[in-house]
Formats: C-alpha cells, structure tokens, sequence
C-alpha cells in the first residue's frame, strides 16, 4: 500500500493491536505505534500520537529512509504483527511487535512490555529509531537516564527501560543508520535482561506465537467466515485487563462518532453491559476463561451484602467514579477535539446492566467443562442482581445508548429485567432451589406482561423504544435473542421489518434518529448492523442477511478489525477502536448464518 502523504489521513482506522492482558498498543499501516496506554488500559496515553500532541513525540517509529510503500498482517491465529516496508532503491525491512504472553509455572506471564525485532530483507535499508513517549496526555517528555545498553523512562506512574541491541546514542538522538543484522528492542519494566536483546526476543516470540496458537485451536469456530471470527476472538481478548477480569469497551478515548461532532468518548473502562456481550461472544465459541474472570471482576464490584444499585460503569480495577475532564495538551483525532479523559456515565442509571450479568454468568451453571460450576453460593450471589433489575426495572433510565439529556422507562431495559429473573428461575431450578426457582418464575411472568402491556403500540404495529413511546431503536432487535418474544412472533417480525425501514442507510443500520443531547446521528453503528443481520436470518430471511453481512466484512479495515461507527456512504470508520461491541456482532453474526461443519464436509 502507498504511504500516506504528509498531513493526509487514511479513510479508515488503519490500525493494528497487540497486546497481552496488561498492555495493548496501535500500530498504523507504516509500523509506528500511535496509541499505548501505561502501565495499563486507562492509564495515561504513553504513545498518544494518534490523538495529535500539540508537542514533537507520542509515537515509536522505525523509519525507513526514502520508504515507498508498506505492507501489513498478523502471524495467521496470533496477535503477533508484521509490518513490511519497502524503499525506492529496493530495500526493505520487516517490522515484528508483539506483547509477551505465555505460560509460565502455571500462571500466564504478560508484562506491561512491547517487544520490537527489525529485520533487513532486501537491499541496503537505512532506518531511525525515533523513540518519544509523553507524559501527563501529551504535555510534556519524561526525564530520561541510559546506560550502556538501555535507556530509562520517568513516565507518569511507571518507570520503563528500552533495551536494545542498537547503540544507545542512534536512539536518543534520532540518528539514521544502515540496518545490516537484525535489531532488537525490548520496552518494559525497569529491570537488567538476564539474557541478550535477541535471545530474549527469540525466546518471548516463540512462546507468545504457541500460546496464541493454542488458545486458537480451542476455539468452537463456525465454518463460513473462520479467518474474521478468529480475528475478532483475539481482538477481544487483548481488550480483557488480566489482573482483574474487566473488559474495556476500546483501547482509545476521543475518536469522534463523526466528523467535528464533539461526541468524542473515553471507552477505555468496563461497562458491564459491552462487557457481557464480549462474554457471551466468546462462551458461544467455547472461551470460557473470559466469562469465569468477568464473573469474578462483578463480583468483586458487588461485595456488599445489602442491595444498593451498582454503576453502570467502572475503572478496570474497581474505580467507581470516572470524573470526566478534557485535556488540552491533544488536538484529538485529526485534530477534532475535544479529548476527554474518564466517562460520567457512571453517574447515570442503565437498568439493563442487571440482566446483563445475569445472563453473562448463567453458562456458569450448565456447563460441565468447566473446572468451577456455579454452586448454590454463587447462585444466591447473582440474586442480588436479580433483586436490583426487579426494583428498577420500570423506573426511567439513560438507557444504554446513555443519553445525557433525557430519561424514560426504555424497553429493552426493562426486558433485561425481565431476562434476569427469568435466567435466575432456570438457575435455580438447575440447582434443585425449587421454591426460588418458582419465586423467580413468578416475577418473571408478572413483568413479562407488564412490559408487553406498555411497550407494544397496537396502532403503530410495532414494539416502541420506551413505555407508551412511539419511537424505534436498534436494541428492540434483541427482544427475541434474550427470548422475551420469538423470532417468528409476527408482532418482532414487524417491528424488524419497521426498524429496517426507518433506521436502515443501504447495507447499514443506525441506532436510532431522532436528534438526542448532540442532534442527529450521522453514522451507523455497527453492532446495530450485526443485529439486524441476525434478526434478518432469525425471521427467515437469511439471504438478505447474508447479503449484508459480507457487505460488513468488506467495510472492515486491512486487517480485518471494526471501530464503534461506520459512515455509511464512504465507509469510513468512526468511533472508538477496536470496538468490543462491533468485533462480538460480527461473531455472533457469523455464528448464526454459517453453514454447519456437518452439512459442509
């Protein structure tokens, strides 16, 4: 691919990920990191080119003199990236990064470290390591010592060390050189490698590779469509932060829904309703592991006995309060600001989250490969949360498309309710709690007609987004997939069929219309494209959602990733990236149009 001219932005996100459950950094199409958070998801952006300092730095750049074009793709079943770049006198470098993870006396070793190799594979290339984190969101450079071999970085709440095989002064000063052997960097704690750069790296890279690989080879993937489901799998488990179980919405904060829109978001924290969605994503493929450490995050949220409502939203080690700032020393994405830090979202009331959890932790209690199954204990644990959407669940919210300006009783929240106690009730009855399974089989049934009784608009003919409302909204797609109506119920059948006509753009869905707190949106969301495609299939008509679900394919980037919004007519990505939400709707997409392994062999 041709490089991007100076000053010019590429029409999508064109960015790769590595990571390893405690670090994850964007590398653009010519090999820079752009974007990387230290130590950890929600910390300050260490590399945060990608948001525009208004100062020289925020990247890792291996910069090929006189380069002419890149190439780019992930060691098939790994998160491990290769970028190639090509010079116009025929020299060519390969760039390998990646972020240790393997397993090591039984636990899995994953630092919050990003390893670099080098290679020269053609020609005489000539390079220069323009190493330069920031502080403070891009405010000012750290302080900096070297020694022989390394060099240290006084960063905001974290001290890293570059080691390498280069010769210190080239990478502090910038300075080009021929590249004739191999080069090695290795960017982590400030601690002496036992071993050279190269063995390190050797070694680190040969684990890293198995794990991914084995972690693949697990996988319950469908026939059609293997290589995207892989992709989005790891993708979404380089967004899980290991040491406490939270998933983050995105890596980034501030990537606008659209163009000069002033919705700029920080998504770098754990709602429990995207996070349940990844859960179940990654349970429908067999990825247990995910779902029993999110189990164990909420868990560790909800310590308390009595039943005060929970957040919607929270820091990936527990933080309750997200205080929402801007931060000045960033333009923003192609210089759209503002750039916002922390989310008040967790001041707002989404009922939904309830149910989100319950039915994230019900494959907990049937399935038999697990090496804990829920118990009794655990099962009385997850009535609080059944408790709390039985107390809520007519009571207006935000809503979770979040809106800051107004509430009401939203339907698809209430039907989490509504899913919560009904999960509960078969919990309990597998577990043999007959009297609370027939406790919460009563609660559900009473609410289910509730919600019927206000959400259906007779004289439109559809479900309405809120109680008595009149409005549609994506999520009214989801009413038969959490099994509050069936697919095939003629009155979900209209209201699929008033969704499309009204928020469909081509091939693409929107969540709703109306103008909220910013005016009109102006891009669809891809996840509301993933659930129309499989309520297309759902009501039986599969080769329109087959249709359409190739169409989304061909919109993702070059490395098959999603961002939160596409622009309908150029196709361009907007959003935060990499999206859970888009990346767990191309999945489950793909699981419910393929064709069977059995019927295709």
């Amino acid at each position: 691919m041709p490089l991007p001219a100076e000053g010019h932005h590429p029409a999508s996100l064109e960015l790769g990920v590595v990571g390893n459950g405690s670090v994850a950094a964007l590398i653009d199409s010519c090999g820079r990191i752009v974007w990387c958070c230290l130590p950890r998801f929600d910390a300050d952006a260490t590399f945060c080119a990608l948001l525009q300092p208004r100062i020289e730095g925020g990247d890792w750049t291996i910069e090929l003199q006189d380069c002419e074009r890149a190439e780019q793709h992930y060691v098939p079943n790994t998160a491990v990236l290769v970028t190639r770049l090509h010079d116009r006198h025929g020299g060519a470098i390969e760039i390998t990064d990646f972020a240790p993870r393997h397993r090591y006396h039984g636990r899995v070793y994953h630092p919050v470290m990003l390893v670099r190799r080098v290679v020269p594979l053609a020609g005489a290339p000539r390079i220069r390591v323009l190493l330069r984190p920031l502080c403070e969101y891009g405010a000012h450079a750290p302080q900096t010592t070297s020694g022989s071999n390394h060099i240290r970085y006084l960063l905001d709440g974290v001290v890293q060390r570059l080691t390498s095989d280069v010769a210190v002064p080239l990478i502090e000063r910038g300075l080009p050189f021929g590249l004739d052997r191999p080069a090695h960097f290795v960017f982590g704690p400030d601690e002496t490698l036992t071993e050279s750069p190269a063995e390190f790296t050797r070694r680190m890279l040969e684990r890293t590779l198995q794990y991914w690989r084995e972690w693949v080879r697990y996988l319950s993937i469908p026939y059609e469509w293997q290589d995207a489901v892989i992709r989005a799998a790891i993708t979404l488990k380089l967004c899980q932060y290991e040491a406490t179980g939270a998933i983050v919405a995105a890596l980034t904060t501030s990537i606008p829904e659209a163009a000069d829109t002033q919705r700029n978001w920080d998504y770098r924290y754990c709602w429990l309703r995207d996070a349940a969605f990844t859960v179940r994503a990654l349970n429908r493929l067999g990825a247990t592991r995910s779902m029993e450490e999110y189990i164990r995050y909420v868990f560790n949220l909800a310590v308390a006995d009595d039943d005060t409502e929970i957040g919607p939203v929270f820091g990936i080690t527990f933080e309750r309060e997200l205080h929402e700032r801007q931060i000045d020393s960033l333009a923003g994405y192609r210089g759209m600001g503002p750039v916002r830090v922390g989310n008040d979202a967790w001041r707002q009331r989404q009922n939904d989250a309830y149910g989100s959890v319950v039915l994230a932790s019900a494959q907990l209690f049937f399935d038999r490969r697990l090496e804990r199954m829920g118990d009794a204990d655990t099962f009385h644990r997850l009535e609080r949360m059944g408790r709390l959407a039985l107390r809520v669940a007519e009571q207006p919210d935000a809503g979770l498309w979040e809106f800051r300006g107004r509430s009401a009783v939203h339907t698809y929240s209430a039907a989490m309710c509504w899913a919560a106690c009904d999960r509960l009730a078969h919990i309990a009855t597998e577990l043999g709690l007959d009297e609370r399974a027939r406790w919460w089989h009563e609660q559900a049934v009473a609410l289910h007609a509730r919600i019927e009784a206000r959400a259906w608009n007779a004289r439109l003919g559809y479900f309405v987004d809120a109680y008595d409302g009149e409005h549609l909204d994506a999520s009214l797609l989801l009413l038969a997939d959490i099994g509050f109506v069936s697919a095939r119920d003629p009155r979900f059948v209209a209201t699929v069929d008033a969704i499309g006509a009204a928020l469909g753009r081509g091939h693409h869905l929107f969540r709703y219309i109306a103008p909220d707190d910013f005016g009109a949106p102006e891009t669809s969301f891809n996840l509301c494209t993933f659930w129309y495609i499989e309520a297309l299939a759902a009501t039986g008509r599969e080769v329109q959602a087959r249709a359409m679900f190739e169409h989304m394919l061909s919109r993702r980037n070059a490395l098959g990733l999603l961002s939160e919004d596409l622009a309908p007519d150029s196709g361009e990505h907007w959003g935060n990236y990499p999206q859970t939400y888009s990346l767990v709707g191309l999945i489950q997409a793909a699981m419910r149009l393929s064709r069977r392994w059995e019927d295709a062999l």
